[in-house]
């Protein structure tokens, strides 16, 4: 209780720093959301003054931290003054199945490639492997989108390249995001049984005349993916905010999309609600990482907690 209660107050810190950083930050852009030549000047300071940009500074910035803590991120400028947080909740499930989806490939093909690279040490199996990792980490997703749309999409004809529509509409944009979920997971479980079977105990194992299979999934595997929970909470929230170029790529109507058009208009709110939306839903996904990794992990233990 006392290490979840600490987490929560530095959560709480972090997350009014980011708040007060974020919305000077608005601020200090050039312009403002009105900025329209067809409005006159009489329309724009009524606008301003609807939207509260009217009043000082200070003012802006107190009624936007008390209305923060009532749940409300403001309205958006540019959305026909819906509330923000609507427009998040109503687009958010599109980006996250996206998300989730490209987890799923990336588990799958990297749980593959890293244990055949494994298994595989100094062969050409492994050798492939390495280079993909590379080139997968290497190579961003808004690269290899249009590689998709071009090869996969016109070229061959399989897929939709564009909107979502349907089920076959998220596999392009799903399988632009997951190479990097791919060689992630290939990297880090290629090394981790590396390490694991150089172990002791996979010698007595061994010794036992264990097979090999139940050698490889009884303890090999099951020890390498205990550091793999450390990278994947964190990647499913990156592949959420990394999807951003993604969707304006594919014209996918999720937070991405959104967040892209928001910048372009400078839609204050919907800037800063967004930002603040990630910004809690990485923190409590760190948090859950560190709770469930302490409970699949028996050698972790909070600190004056004996054995």
């Amino acid at each position: 209780m006392r290490y979840l209660a600490r987490r929560i107050v530095l959560m709480f810190v972090a997350l009014v720093i980011i708040c007060t950083a974020t919305f000077f930050l608005m601020r200090l852009l050039p312009g403002s959301p009105f900025n329209d030549e067809k409005l006159s000047n009489e329309a724009r300071a009524q606008l301003e003054a609807k939207y509260g940009l009217d009043k000082p500074l200070g003012v802006q910035y107190a009624t936007y931290v008390s209305n923060l803590a009532r749940g409300d991120l403001g309205n958006s400028f540019y959305f026909e003054g819906r509330p923000v947080l609507e427009i998040i909740l109503v687009r958010l499930p599109i980006s996250a199945f996206i998300s989730a989806q490209a987890v799923l490939f990336g588990l799958v093909a990297g749980l593959v490639l890293g244990v055949v690279a494994a298994l595989r040490h100094n062969s050409v199996w492994d050798s492939v492997t390495t280079v993909l990792a590379i080139v997968g980490i290497s190579v961003p997703s808004f690269v290899l989108g249009p590689l998709l749309q071009y090869w996969v999409g016109v070229k061959l004809g399989w897929l939709p390249i564009a909107f979502f529509e349907s089920w076959a509409h998220s596999i392009l944009p799903s399988l632009a995001l997951s190479v990097f979920v791919i060689a992630t997971v290939a990297r880090f479980i290629r090394s981790e049984m590396l390490e694991v079977l150089g172990q002791d105990y996979i010698a007595l194992a061994r010794s036992k005349g264990l097979s090999r299979l139940a050698v490889v999934v009884r303890h090999v595997l099951r020890n390498a993916l205990i550091p793999l929970v450390t990278v994947l909470f964190p990647l499913t929230v990156f592949l959420v905010t990394g999807s951003l170029v993604v969707e304006q790529i594919f014209a996918i109507p999720g937070i991405g999309e959104q967040f892209i058009r928001a910048i372009v208009v400078s839609d204050y709110f919907m800037i800063m609600g967004t930002t603040i939306f990630f910004s809690v839903l990485f923190m409590l996904m760190l948090l859950l990482q560190d709770i469930i990794y302490g409970v699949i992990d028996p050698r972790m233990r909070l600190p004056g907690k004996t054995e």
